[in-house]
């Protein structure tokens, strides 16, 4: 699980490392210079959770039909497990993030 969140782990690293070089640097790259893009960071994520899902998937239809042991078929199904949680509690916090925007005033 933590190499399918590895990018995201160099983007908050990046911020990190900028927020703490001062107040006169930003504390996120500018979309365009070369930093870690946002959307970039959840579509690997989305596509990493789907592969992991799919494989897990695959394992599972693979041990029914008694071509793959019961250990690869509960690691496959417990990493997808691991893998789903992360992405709901991403989705979660970006949804919590999104409704605390919307309520601030202009």
């Amino acid at each position: 699980m933590i190499d399918q969140i590895s990018p995201l782990r160099s983007a908050i690293s990046q911020v990190g490392s900028a927020a703490s070089a001062g107040a006169a640097t930003p504390a996120a790259p500018v979309a365009g210079a070369g930093g870690p893009d946002f959307a970039n960071i959840l579509g690997s994520l989305f596509s990493d959770t789907t592969s992991t899902l799919r494989a897990a998937e695959a394992t599972s239809i693979a041990g029914v039909k008694g071509q793959a042991s019961t250990q690869q078929v509960v690691e496959a199904v417990m990493s997808a497990e691991q893998t789903l949680q992360a992405a709901i509690a991403i989705r979660d916090k970006v949804t919590a993030a999104y409704l605390e925007l919307s309520r601030m005033q202009i």
